[in-house]
């Protein structure tokens, strides 16, 4: 349970350092710049402690670009209306699929 709840929280942070990124203006804007690098600074310390903790790479890394590329989608078409077309979400629904079926097969 403990591994879920950290690579929760890491997809959160990573996708908080994609979205800061994007509000960096090409690392322009410091503040921005900040939270990207704490952002990816805390995502990539918490995958590391869930792996350490034996979660398996495949399953981790799965849900977590899974997550990351739906959750990146949808707010980054809410925050600044970047494109997100019914074929854009097929192609979202595919990988969680994707990444559903990787899980359930471990099992």
């Amino acid at each position: 349970m403990m591994t879920w709840i950290l690579l929760s929280i890491a997809i959160v942070s990573e996708v908080a350092g994609t979205l800061s990124m994007r509000a960096s203006e090409g690392l322009t804007r410091l503040p921005w710049l900040g939270a990207t690098v704490v952002g990816y600074l805390v995502a990539f310390s918490l995958l590391a402690q869930v792996l350490k903790l034996g979660m398996p790479v495949g399953i981790a890394y799965g849900v977590w670009a899974a997550i990351g590329i739906a959750a990146t989608a949808v707010l980054g078409h809410l925050i600044w209306d970047d494109p997100l077309t019914w074929t854009m979400a097929l192609g979202i629904a595919l990988i969680i699929g994707g990444v559903l079926l990787v899980e359930t097969g471990n099992h």
